[in-house]
């Protein structure tokens, strides 16, 4: 038998034989694939490194915990706490350790001011106006609250730490603006803190709230004493020296809303007789911005500056009783007089 012979096919025939197997559904699809495939890369790959990052944002921030609602400020004060004293005539038999102890509630006058330390009771003749040792019935005498505090609200201007929380930021996360955590106060803290328009003190503090620059802060505090050479305890402040500038110890401490149960009680700050006299005097201005704070019923008009008596509880804590006596400041004669 003669041998058969296959005619080797063309690569034109070769192709054609292919496309003839494939689909024409499918090489129709083909061209559409590559016509949307190319703009959606094109643009996606910009879009997709602007969404993904914000997406992975929208999550963290909802499974952080809520920030806190900015507390609106209180107004500056206009007016601020005045030292000062009140008048009282003397009534026969009294002595200046008897005064002191029934109209001042000053339990511990006799130790304060001894016989056996005589500057220390010249120290209150001058401060009384009139000699102890020579007091007589109808003498006009001045008397002044003993180891006074003031109240005090304000804004604050700078932090100083004893030491800093170092803020870390968090890997992978594109967190925008990093928020930030003020200094560590919990060993001390110096804050400058404006309480009027053109006043400001410093307020030492310890507590484990944190403040920042910006915060709102109330504080009851050691109101400075008079310096009187050889008499490291003596009990009264300077009605002249001015609060701009001073450095004052705090109690009773609060930041925006928040309250530190933790922080001094006023009886920790040496020296005062608080425990010893079952209270304190405070100086303060009815407002908003001040004494209101403390939400004691004084039933007086804003802006008005006022002299009065906090009972201590066995906690240390100070309150404000009914019949606690109240005094306002007389701008005319510059003395406490009664409401």
């Amino acid at each position: 038998m003669a041998p058969r012979f296959h005619d080797r096919s063309t690569p034109a025939e070769n192709l054609h034989s292919i496309l003839r197997s494939i689909p024409w559904r499918l090489l129709l699809f083909i061209p559409i694939c590559v016509l949307i495939a190319i703009p959606a890369y094109t643009y996606g790959v910009p879009a997709g490194a602007r969404i993904l990052p914000a997406m992975t944002n929208f999550f963290y921030t909802l499974a952080s915990p809520a920030s806190p609602v900015p507390t609106p400020h209180p107004a500056l004060p206009t007016v601020l706490p005045q030292a000062g004293s009140l008048l009282y005539t003397v009534q026969a038999g009294e002595s200046c350790d008897e005064i002191l102890t029934l109209r001042m509630r000053m339990n511990d006058a006799g130790e304060v001011f001894s016989d056996v330390k005589p500057a220390t009771v010249s120290a209150l003749s001058v401060a009384i106006g009139k000699d102890c040792h020579a007091l007589q019935p109808g003498m006009t005498v001045m008397l002044s609250p003993q180891y006074p505090l003031v109240a005090l609200g304000g804004l604050v201007r700078k932090v100083e730490a004893t030491a800093s929380l170092e803020v870390l930021p968090t890997p992978l996360i594109n967190v925008g603006q990093q928020q930030q955590r003020g200094p560590d106060c919990s060993s001390g803290c110096l804050l400058t803190v404006q309480i009027a328009p053109a006043t400001q003190v410093k307020l030492q503090v310890q507590t484990a709230l944190t403040v920042q620059v910006g915060s709102w802060v109330w504080a009851q505090a050691m109101y400075p004493r008079k310096a009187v050479p050889k008499f490291d305890t003596y009990p009264y402040a300077d009605p002249g020296a001015s609060l701009n500038g001073v450095t004052l110890r705090a109690c009773d401490f609060q930041v925006d809303r928040t309250h530190d149960d933790n922080s001094l009680s006023c009886d920790q700050l040496p020296p005062n007789s608080i425990d010893v006299d079952g209270g304190a005097w405070l100086f303060g201005v009815t407002g908003s911005s001040a004494l209101d704070h403390w939400n004691y019923p004084l039933h007086l008009p804003a802006g008005t500056r006022v002299l009065l008596w906090l009972t201590v509880d066995n906690n240390g804590n100070l309150h404000f009783r009914k019949h606690n006596p109240v005094y306002r400041y007389d701008d005319g004669t510059h003395l406490y007089v009664h409401t």
